[in-house]
């Protein structure tokens, strides 16, 4: 405590009603970082759009708020606005990093990214930073652009190589670089001189599945048919076509099963259109987006899988929260999904876009409900050591560990 902690939140502030409002898990991650920190200071980007539901009024996070200053910035994505918000914005940057003891980004793009800016301001003034990202934005661009419409596929492949280069450069600059999942780290570690393996959750201790819960969960997947869900969104990123195009081989297969989306996004409306033509419209239910978080839990803890097809780099938290929840994960294969099942096993995975496979998996474990209960317990058992207050407290012992030490060059 005693020292100023300077944050870059991607996440917007909205007015609701003249509110202002933050997405609930931002809230709560502000308020674990004034347990460790007497001051933060957070560069924000405002939004003058509606906000969204999942957007709580600031005086949400309690008594730190009092110790929490933002930094406004503008959202400014396309080239002409952020070039030119640069002169206006930059100034306000740097007195942040002048008035900051300790400081770091979170990156994740190029033009709009006030991370990257943060950072290179930083490292201009000679201060030390660390840099924090759970995904790989590059590849995320790479990989997702042909699904683009014509001009934003073309700005996608303009923006692909220097966003790798300036994504690379921040990290060789950066006295500590936090990278959330076992994919993120492994991809950027070769590039930073002080690499460290985080993660990111926001769910309690009481979010856990309780033993008591658990033991019944396993009994009940001994018969009925096997209950798959997913939660996150519905875009191109989280393989939702793949998704469906799993349950419509079960179907094929003669699997009894019922399973739900929850989540929101571009391909909502097309994934509704096509569970007729799949045969899916009376085992599937795309609920859209849920505020409630315990009704998203009470969804993890019933079902017997978590279904997912991620297509890129990233360390999605849905992952642990499933973990945590008693449900295991099962799906595309990468160090991510991998690492979090490393000990206990309590997940399947296949080869990347091996559809075949994966239904193949859930096959199985329809028909073999023992193994299918060991995997239950196996997955709260992988969950376990995941929560928001172990996770903030590891990140923050790293940054005075890290960067209180460092001499500025």
């Amino acid at each position: 405590m005693g020292q100023t902690l300077l944050l870059y939140l991607p996440v917007p502030l909205h007015y609701r009603d003249g509110v202002i409002c933050l997405e609930n898990q931002a809230c709560n991650g502000l308020r674990l970082w004034a347990k460790h920190f007497e001051r933060i200071l957070v560069l924000e980007l405002v939004s003058d759009r509606p906000a969204p539901p999942a957007w709580i009024p600031l005086e949400s996070i309690g008594p730190p708020l009092a110790r929490i200053e933002f930094v406004h910035l503008p959202e400014a994505y396309r080239p002409d606005q952020f070039f030119l918000a640069l002169p206006d914005s930059l100034p306000k940057i740097r007195n942040a990093i002048e008035r900051s003891d300790l400081i770091g980004f979170a990156i994740g793009g190029l033009v709009g990214d006030w991370g990257a800016v943060g950072a290179w301001t930083a490292y201009r003034m000679g201060k030390p930073y660390y840099i924090w990202t759970d995904r790989v934005e590059s590849e995320v661009v790479r990989r997702t652009a042909h699904t683009m419409p014509w001009r934003r596929r073309l700005r996608a492949w303009l923006e692909y190589i220097p966003m790798r280069y300036v994504e690379r450069m921040l990290i060789r600059h950066a006295k500590l670089g936090m990278f959330h999942g076992r994919e993120t780290f492994e991809y950027y570690a070769p590039y930073c001189q002080n690499p460290q393996l985080v993660h990111d959750v926001h769910l309690t201790r009481d979010d856990h599945i309780s033993q008591i819960t658990l033991e019944r969960k396993v009994v009940r997947a001994s018969e009925g048919p096997i209950n798959i869900v997913y939660a996150g969104r519905a875009d191109e990123m989280k393989g939702a076509r793949d998704w469906l195009a799993v349950l419509a081989e079960l179907v094929k297969l003669g699997v009894d099963f019922k399973a739900e989306w929850l989540g929101d996004g571009p391909l909502l409306a097309e994934m509704r259109s096509s569970l007729e033509p799949l045969g899916l419209v009376d085992r599937v239910n795309l609920r859209g987006f849920v505020s409630d978080r315990s009704s998203v839990l009470d969804a993890l803890r019933d079902a017997h899988v978590m279904l997912f097809c991620h297509k890129t780099p990233e360390s999605p938290r849905c992952l642990i929260e499933a973990l945590a929840s008693g449900c295991p994960i099962v799906g595309y294969e990468s160090p991510y999904p991998a690492d979090l099942i490393a000990i206990h096993g309590g997940g399947h995975l296949v080869r990347r876009d091996d559809i075949q496979a994966l239904s193949q998996a859930l096959a199985t474990l329809a028909e073999d409900r023992v193994r299918l209960g060991k995997l239950i317990a196996c997955a709260a058992q992988d969950g376990a050591k995941f929560d928001d207050e172990s996770v903030f407290e590891h990140r923050a012992e790293l940054i005075l560990r890290h960067l209180t030490t460092v001499e500025s060059h």
